[in-house]
């Protein structure tokens, strides 16, 4: 396919299945630099990858890193159903997948591969890194990394909110029905998976104005969810790790976060003095991508 061009970089279309599902990726590739080191990019909780990471990667690439950013199956332009359809299990082997395309590309440094996850999958950056410790980086932001710090968080009326819709869900899923789903963010008068006073209007701003993205997912993920804890994998992740928390996130415990930058031997921790969608933004993005590029040229260009 014909690739994009820019002045610094060229994108082109670069698809992978993943359990016999294509899944839609673009490959950023600096001008002018030779098997680059490349930064494998996915999104967070029921996102897609328009969702504000293109200004990361186009900055990624901008610097004469490769950049590759995917969306799961079921999301965004990636074949699947049901749509929107959010499981820790089934992103990681995508991650395993995406990384297993990138290692069969010819024209970047299969020795220099980092990974970049925010929130959700910032999670799944760790756990994928604990298991392939081929990989020579990650940067986990803003990172959800223990269901049940986070179930805390939210506290007993989020709980009992959201397990009539899970039981309704798992019901469906017995009976081979279409699954019932449940909002992905709303304001705090609402039931959603994210309905926090943050949650909706710092979403939403990554959201770009013309995306046909319908907020909502299968209510199965309730059930999941409860179960995945990356803090348990951190102790397994042998290379350098960046670790973005924000102090006043409504979402996930930073704590938690904390203790998992902790448990990682080789980690730097950055805290920023704001809520979960704040980095994505104004000054806090300003911040943090500078620190994230210093970090990356650091463990993957030569000295």
């Amino acid at each position: 396919m014909s690739p994009k061009e820019n002045h610094t970089f060229t994108k082109i279309t670069s698809d992978f299945t993943s359990k016999h599902i294509r899944c839609s990726g673009e490959l950023y590739l600096p001008k002018d630099v030779q098997n680059p080191p490349i930064v494998i990019m996915a999104h967070g909780f029921a996102a897609e990858r328009t969702f504000g990471l293109p200004a990361y990667a186009d900055h990624f690439a901008s610097h004469g890193l490769a950049v590759y950013l995917f969306d799961y199956r079921c999301f965004g332009d990636s074949d699947g159903e049901p749509r929107n359809y959010v499981d820790q299990g089934r992103h990681i082997q995508d991650w395993q997948a995406a990384i297993g395309h990138v290692r069969s590309l010819s024209n970047i440094n299969k020795n220099k591969i980092a990974l970049w996850g925010s929130s959700f999958s910032g999670g799944h950056v760790i756990v994928t890194a604990a298991k392939d410790h081929e990989i020579a980086a990650i940067i986990a932001q803003v990172p959800f990394v223990d269901a049940i710090s986070t179930t805390f968080k939210l506290g007993f009326k989020f709980l009992a909110q959201a397990a009539p819709h899970a039981l309704h869900d798992l019901a469906r899923i017995i009976m081979f029905r279409t699954p019932h789903y449940v909002k992905v963010i709303s304001h705090p008068n609402e039931f959603a998976i994210m309905n926090t006073p943050e949650s909706y209007p710092g979403y939403s701003s990554i959201v770009p104005k013309d995306s046909a993205w319908e907020n909502k997912c299968p209510a199965r993920i309730i059930l999941k969810f409860a179960l995945y804890r990356p803090i348990t994998s951190a102790h397994k992740v042998q290379c350098p790790a960046l670790v973005m928390l924000a102090e006043n996130d409504s979402l996930v415990d930073a704590g938690a976060v904390e203790k998992t930058a902790n448990k990682m031997p080789n980690s730097t921790l950055v805290k920023y003095p704001f809520g979960h969608f704040d980095i994505y933004n104004g000054e806090g993005f300003t911040d943090a991508i500078k620190k994230q590029t210093e970090f990356l040229m650091t463990h993957l260009t030569p000295n």
